[in-house]
């Protein structure tokens, strides 16, 4: 039998879609990429967001043609089937099979019961060493790959989903997730993200190491170039962490650090525990001991109650900042949160003008920043050929900017030095690679 997992959401989704097609793969069925060639759709959801929700239940009314015609087996995975459950047959009925996220280690057998026409609906949580002992299997380059640390998310920030659809934190033991690492090693990868909807929790209330200690440990780990994670909670952004940077020789220089609004108002409002200020002083002690790190984060605009002073508040604080890079959404309201029953409702229209405004202003500071490395050599990890042309690479820095350069295929999977010669929006152009480059800090 073939199959299809068609992927929809974040980071997490997609490791989750990894875990499942190795899941399938070790039960005799092979991976395609044309869903009009499958025996088995899978279709991964996300609902933390508005857009994300719309384009899968768009896609499912065009799968259900091709099931019709030759009898696809249809299933639904993840944050969608888990938020509405078996409600989700009252939208889209002819499904065969939904999953949460905490059970898609039972993927096999959900397929094993739709060939036999027996429907499979499963929601209910598990412990971390139930599902994310999965091993995925390296889909890309096979320089590169993801390790879940933990699940779920304590914080129940006024607007998010996600405690609701991956529960509560759970955290993996310390020596399955370095276990895991040192088998990902052996297979030849060099760059590793630890995966969490908050990593600085990691083992809060556990008396396990720490995440910092973990970073330290990863660090020590021969064969490991680099070190990445995401994503990071300001309020549990420890001293002891944020001096990780810059220690730890493979830990990067770039941080996903999402701050949401510039708005203490709003911030209260959303629940998200730290102030403005609180916010930008942990930027300095992160710019303090690197100067170099880059620094993306989220922000929402057009959330209940918002008002100009609260947008001109967010608006300096970007100006202040200036991030590498943010990815900014309107507010949309999420089934069971409670921003969705506060009042002062921001008007779609004025949402999407004020987001309009803060996209321009933020691609204008990236352009900036990225403009500002040409001239510099930087160390780059390539991964593959690139993607605008058969004779680039492509790789990227250590504060995760993409690199395309012109180069020799046989330095896929080398670390290479680059010096920079333009610097665009979404990427920056490269030459000349030597050997290998070094640390930014």
């Amino acid at each position: 039998m073939k199959f299809v997992i068609e992927n929809f959401g974040c980071q997490m989704n997609d490791h989750d879609m990894e875990r499942m097609s190795a899941l399938l793969i070790d039960g005799g069925l092979t991976c395609i990429d044309d869903a009009q060639e499958a025996d088995v759709i899978i279709v991964n959801t996300c609902c933390v967001r508005e857009k994300a929700e719309q384009k899968f239940y768009s896609r499912m009314g065009r799968l259900k043609s091709i099931k019709a015609k030759k009898g696809t087996i249809l299933g639904v995975t993840g944050c969608i089937a888990q938020l509405e459950k078996r409600s989700i047959l009252d939208r889209i009925p002819f499904i065969d099979f939904a999953l949460g996220p905490s059970n898609i280690h039972k993927i096999n057998e959900a397929v094993e019961r739709a060939t036999k026409g027996i429907p499979s609906f499963d929601f209910t949580e598990n412990g971390c060493s139930t599902t994310l002992l999965i091993k995925p299997i390296n889909q890309n380059s096979g320089v590169k790959t993801s390790v879940t640390i933990m699940k779920g998310c304590n914080n129940f920030c006024s607007y998010c989903v996600v405690p609701y659809v991956r529960g509560r934190e759970s955290s993996r033991e310390s020596g399955e997730v370095l276990d895991e690492i040192r088998g990902f090693v052996a297979a030849g990868i060099k760059e590793v993200t630890l995966l969490g909807q908050n990593v600085n929790s990691y083992n809060k209330s556990s008396g396990d190491i720490s995440f910092p200690e973990l970073l330290r440990r990863i660090n020590d780990i021969d064969g490991i170039e680099r070190i990445r994670f995401v994503t990071s909670h300001p309020k549990d952004l420890s001293p002891d962490l944020i001096d990780c940077f810059g220690a730890l020789d493979k830990l990067c220089e770039a941080i996903h650090l999402p701050f949401q609004s510039g708005s203490d108002k709003i911030l209260e409002l959303m629940n998200r525990g730290y102030t403005k200020n609180d916010y930008r002083e942990k930027i300095a002690a992160l710019r303090t001991r690197c100067k170099d790190m880059a620094i993306t984060a989220d922000c929402i605009v057009g959330f209940p109650g918002e008002d100009e002073k609260d947008f001109f508040d967010t608006m300096n604080l970007i100006e202040e900042v200036r991030f590498d890079n943010i990815f900014s959404f309107a507010y949309s309201p999420r089934k069971f949160t409670r921003a969705a029953t506060l009042p002062g409702e921001v008007a779609r229209d004025l949402a999407m003008e004020r987001l309009h405004h803060f996209q321009d202003t933020q691609k204008a500071i990236t352009i900036a920043k990225n403009r500002v490395m040409i001239g510099k050599k930087v160390e780059v990890l390539v991964e593959d050929i690139s993607k605008n042309s058969e004779e680039e690479l492509m790789g990227r820095t250590r504060t995760n900017k993409i690199v395309n350069f012109k180069g020799k295929r046989n330095l896929i999977k080398k670390l290479v030095e680059v010096e920079i010669i333009k610097g665009y929006a979404n990427s920056l152009k490269g030459k000349n690679p030597n050997a290998k480059g070094g640390a930014l800090c």
